[in-house]
C-alpha cells in the first residue's frame, strides 16, 4: 500500500531574537533583520507524513513552501530528513500576502499536485499564530479537515484515522481521504538529519538558485549531481493575481508598537548567605515574587 502526501512547510523569522527593526513601516515583518528557520509544527507535519512513510516505503512525501528564493534552504532540509521531492512558489507578487492570500495561493498549488491522499500543514506559523492558513486550504480545495492532529492512528486507501489534542483530552476522527490535517506541537518532533540524505541532496537547486551562484546555470541543472527543486511563479499557477500580495490581502495593519524589553540592572551575587538575603528582600520589595 502507498500513498501520496503533501506536506506545506514554512520558512519563518526567528521569533526568539525579535529587535527593535523587526517590522516595517507597512505593518509587514522585516525579515530580512531576523534570521530565517523551519517553523517548529511544520516539522512536526513533516514527521508525521514520514512516519506514514516508514510503515508504508512506497509512500511519497512532497512538501511545497511559498517564499523568496532562499525558501529553498527548508525544501532542503525536509528532503535530508526524508521527503521525496519539492516546491518552491516564489514570485514578488507574492509579497505581502495575509493568510487569505497565501492559502489561496498555496490551495492553487496544491490543486496542481492532486491528486494527493493527504495534505499537512503545521497548526499555525510562529511569524503570525494565526492558525488560519490550513483550515483555509481546506477550504479552498472543498476537503475535509481535521485540525489539531497529534497522530495518524489508522490509514487505509480510503479512510484515515487521527488522534486530536483538545484542551481536556484527546480524541479520534475518521474520515475519508483525501483530507487536510493540521499538526499540534504535541505531535512527535522532526527525525534529525539523515546523513546518506544530506550527501545526496545537498546540491538540490532551484534554477533561480542557480541563476545567482553560475551565469552557465543550464549546464549545472543538466549535471547529475545538482537535484532540481520545481520553482512555480504566478505564471504557472492557474491563479487571479489580483487576489495575490498586498492588494488580495484584506488584512490591514493599522498601527505597529514594538515592544523590546531590555535589561535595566544587573546583580553580582557572592556566594554569602548576606548577598542571597538581601536579594530575595529586594525581590519580595519590589513584588517580583511574594
Amino acid at each position: 500500500m502507498s500513498f501520496r502526501i503533501l506536506v506545506l512547510v514554512k520558512q519563518v523569522p526567528d521569533t526568539r531574537n525579535v529587535g527593535e527593526d523587526a517590522m516595517k513601516a507597512d505593518g509587514t515583518v522585516n525579515r530580512g533583520a531576523l534570521p530565517a528557520i523551519f517553523n517548529p509544527e511544520d516539522m512536526n507535519a513533516l514527521e508525521m507524513a514520514l512516519k506514514v512513510k516508514d510503515y508504508h516505503p512506497d509512500t511519497e512525501v512532497i512538501v511545497m513552501t511559498m517564499g523568496p528564493t532562499r525558501a529553498a534552504d527548508i525544501i532542503r532540509e525536509s528532503m535530508y530528513r526524508g521527503a521525496d521531492d519539492g516546491y518552491l512558489l516564489t514570485d514578488r507578487k507574492f509579497a505581502g500576502s495575509d493568510t487569505l492570500a497565501t492559502s489561496y495561493t498555496l490551495a492553487a498549488g496544491a490543486r496542481k499536485l492532486q491528486p494527493f491522499d493527504v495534505l499537512i500543514a503545521g497548526r499555525q506559523a510562529i511569524d503570525g499564530d494565526t492558525a488560519q492558513v490550513g483550515p483555509q486550504v481546506a477550504e479552498k480545495l472543498k476537503l475535509p479537515q481535521i485540525t489539531y492532529a497529534e497522530n495518524i492512528e489508522k490509514i487505509s486507501k480510503t479512510k484515515i484515522t487521527v488522534k486530536r489534542r483538545l484542551d481536556r483530552g484527546v480524541e479520534e476522527v475518521a474520515v475519508k481521504m483525501p483530507v487536510v490535517l493540521t499538526a499540534h506541537s504535541s505531535a512527535d518532533p522532526c527525525r534529525p538529519r539523515n546523513a546518506k540524505r544530506l550527501l545526496k541532496f545537498k546540491n538540490a537547486r532551484t534554477i533561480g538558485e542557480l541563476q545567482n551562484e553560475t551565469e552557465d546555470y543550464t549546464n549545472m541543472g543538466n549535471a547529475k549531481s545538482v537535484h532540481k527543486i520545481s520553482e512555480w511563479t504566478v505564471d504557472d499557477l492557474d491563479i487571479n493575481p489580483e487576489n495575490l500580495g498586498l492588494q488580495g490581502s484584506p488584512t490591514k495593519v493599522k498601527k505597529i508598537e514594538n515592544v523590546v524589553f531590555k535589561q535595566k540592572d544587573s546583580v553580582k551575587l557572592s556566594e554569602s548567605d548576606e548577598d542571597i538575603e538581601k536579594l530575595m528582600k529586594d525581590l519580595i520589595t519590589s513584588h517580583v515574587i511574594g
